[in-house]
């Protein structure tokens, strides 16, 4: 162990010239784009002294982790390049600590679902297990990992180097942030940042529970001074960039390449009311940010603003923005190089965003803030998903699911319609059931839409229901929205046989997703219809199909949907058919289901919500969502304008009601009773973070929601 360990504290020297071209031989095409990254813009010394192998280890343990992780598909590949692959964060020795790592911090983060949870599990974990704790007294303050072990203790800089490469070594995209001098000229500082969706901020080895953003210098970093390089925040870039990170321990060196986050730690001051943020972004035709003049008149010719857009040495969230009354008409002038453009439009929404592209013809958008965020989702899903779209087969963890697809009639306005057809089969030999699943592809023909048959990933008697089965459904869903231009409002799931089991309980506990569900010749286990309240619902049965009661459970099925009907106006639109005479085979009468489903699309904002979690729960629901969903949980929640009730909260401690611009009117006040109690009324911000992190749990561009209200149940707030 201690061999293996001084081993790791100095990396292979090269031989004078690195055989590159070999090494990037001997990998696969995915790996070459991350050798290309690493080599177009590694430090020269690197380069001369890093041995190809050596390198290359790192990257082959970068991507095995990265792969790992349930968070690989969240993670665009631009931020896996420059903030997970990279070797080293500023001028320390360069360690072989990737794999070293990953085998002592993997098992710490195994349960984490997200990067900021694993970020923050090891910043709580890895300075008391490693023994490494802060001192003016450490060597020097550009410790590598391996130094500050051996030392025992570390500079700011020293702690947030070990960090970045601890989470980096379980696929969390982190990166190295300082500042030269406070604003109240008190001194430097260096910490940490991890991209979850957004990048957020931790001190290393000052964990604050589980939390981001809340460290102790948040008050002193939000007074940073922008435009002044000494009192500006910087985080630390491996691809080259215009600004070189100010190294306060090595200010002659400007190798290490950085973007200057700012404006992040720096609030805006809140948006007057009838005012909106006009954010502008310049690019190049190949893409990069560029500086650009910005003059901005009103109808009259008066210039309102005037300023510039920047470059890629800024963080890429960090535009030129103005605020300006709503219902203005802007005259908007651009200059780029030897290029000008000019557009008109009215100020509607807030954080619009004016988009232009310089180059041989220049491209001008005004986007408003859902549609910047889709079009990045689509961007991103399109680079990260295309292969396996391709070779039509999903893959989570160590499950496969094939699918199979077909198109019919021409595609609608709004997107094609997608049906999920689901094969029987189960608790049989793999071969019974490849063979149900091509029985599966042949079984209904569509007037219009994206015909899905996927093979389950199992061969086990509830192949369709198991846990990872809503994850691969989501999955193909978002997929098929993006590669097939798929309307989410027109999602449609049925099964036959074993693919009836999965319907009976996919469709409650999955209701937000479909527009109806069909169930043909199954048995739904301990299943209740009760999350069906907004999902229409078709169930069709031979009446001679007695294995597992299927047809008597048919029946009372039957009952209990009428009954909650009865009970429930506006909810539970239902068919049940059962077939005189037919057994488990109905002679292809259930296709009937087919033209009955598509009178319905979906309703993602109904006025009334039961969600009832099955033994797999799930974190929303329509527009609800929990922290901490439980087996059997129940909630009732009704709407009506801008008052919310919770009618019903068992098992449940805290909730959040998720909101947009055609549930409420965010000018007026929230009220949302609990009972016969008034537990909230406020008016209500819309969020980027809460627009960006629904659309990264859903792929849906109607699931985006644009603000959250929490409440805690048990205090009433």
């Amino acid at each position: 162990m201690l061999i293996g360990f001084f081993l790791a504290l100095f990396p292979q020297i090269a031989s004078p010239e690195p055989d590159w071209s070999t090494a990037r031989a001997s990998l696969g095409p995915r790996l070459q784009v991350g050798l290309d990254f690493l080599l177009a813009h590694m430090p020269e010394q690197d380069r001369r002294e890093l041995s190809s192998e050596w390198v290359v280890e790192h990257l082959k343990s970068a991507y095995a982790a990265w792969e790992a992780t349930p968070w690989k598909d969240q993670v665009p590949q631009a931020v896996f390049l420059n903030e997970v692959l990279p070797y080293a964060s500023v001028n320390e020795h360069r360690d072989a600590w990737r794999e070293d790592f990953h085998q002592r911090f993997a098992p710490l983060v195994k349960d984490a679902k997200s990067p900021r949870e694993a970020a923050a599990i090891l910043n709580q974990q890895i300075f008391t297990l490693l023994k490494v704790e802060y001192s003016t007294h450490r060597p020097k303050a550009d410790q590598s990992p391996y130094e500050s072990i051996k030392a025992g203790m570390a500079s700011c800089t020293g702690l947030s180097i070990l960090l970045v490469d601890a989470c980096r070594s379980v696929g969390v995209p982190a990166r190295f942030v300082g500042t030269p001098l406070w604003a109240d000229g008190s001194g430097n500082h260096s910490w940490v940042e991890i991209w979850d969706e957004g990048w957020h901020f931790t001190g290393a080895a000052e964990p604050t529970g589980n939390e981001l953003n809340q460290a102790w210098f948040a008050v002193r970093a939000s007074q940073a001074k922008a435009d002044d390089p000494e009192r500006a925040i910087f985080a630390v870039s491996y691809k080259k960039t215009p600004q070189s990170f100010p190294m306060v321990w090595a200010p002659d060196l400007n190798f290490v390449h950085a973007v200057n986050v700012t404006h992040r730690y720096v609030q805006e001051p809140p948006v007057p009311k009838g005012h909106a943020r006009i954010r502008f972004l310049v690019l190049d035709k190949e893409g990069k940010r560029i500086p650009s003049g910005v003059k901005i008149r009103d109808k009259t010719g008066k210039v309102l603003h005037a300023g510039r857009t920047k470059d890629e040495s800024f963080d890429a969230n960090d535009h030129y923005t103005v605020v300006l009354p709503k219902g203005e008409w802007i005259d908007v002038m651009l200059r780029g190089v030897k290029q000008m453009v000019r557009t008109t439009f009215a100020v509607e929404e807030d954080e619009t965003m004016v988009r232009v592209v310089f180059g041989k013809n220049i491209l001008t958008e005004v986007l408003k803030p859902k549609q910047q965020l889709w079009r990045e989702h689509v961007k991103k899903t399109k680079a990260t998903r295309g292969a396996e779209m391709k070779a039509r087969v999903l893959q989570m963890g160590s499950l496969k699911m094939p699918f199979w697809y077909t198109t019919f009639g021409k595609k609608p306005k709004g997107g094609r319609s997608l049906w999920i057809s689901m094969h029987g089969g189960g608790g049989a030999p793999k071969k019974v059931n490849d063979q149900q699943w091509e029985n599966q592809k042949k079984l209904y023909q569509l007037k219009e839409g994206v015909y899905v048959a996927p093979r389950a990933p199992t061969d086990t008697w509830n192949l369709w229901h198991q846990k990872h089965m809503d994850g691969f459904l989501d999955r193909l869903i978002e997929n098929m929205i993006v590669f097939e231009d798929v309307n989410p409002d027109r999602v449609y799931i049925m099964g036959y046989s074993a693919g009836g089991d999965g319907v009976y309980q996919l469709a409650p506990r999955m209701a937000d997703r479909f527009a109806a569900a069909a169930m043909m010749a199954g048995h739904p286990n301990e299943t209740k219809p009760d999350g069906l309240r907004n999902l229409p619902f078709t169930l069709h049965m031979g009446a001679e199909d007695s294995a597992y009661d299927r047809n008597k459970i048919a029946a009372q099925w039957q009952e209990k949907l009428a009954a909650l009907q009865k009970g429930d106006e506006g909810g539970y639109a239902h068919w049940v058919e059962i077939y005189q005479g037919k057994g488990h085979w109905m002679d292809r009468e259930d296709a009937a289901a087919l033209p009955w489903m598509a009178k319905y699309s979906r309703n993602l904002r109904p006025e009334k919500v039961v969600w009832l979690q099955d033994d797999v729960t799930h974190r929303q629901f329509y527009w609800l969502a929990v922290e901490e969903p439980s087996k059997g949980s129940k909630l009732v929640v009704e709407r009506d304008g801008q008052v919310f009730r919770i009618l019903e909260a068992d098992g449940i401690s805290q909730l959040s009601l998720l909101l947009d611009g055609e549930m409420v009117d965010f000018s007026k006040e929230i009220l949302v009773f609990y009972g016969e109690e008034q537990i909230f009324r406020a008016k209500v911000q819309k969020s980027m973070d809460v627009m960006r992190r629904s659309l990264s749990e859903r792929g849906d561009f109607g699931g985006i929601w644009e603000a959250e209200i929490r409440l805690n149940l048990a205090t009433g707030k």
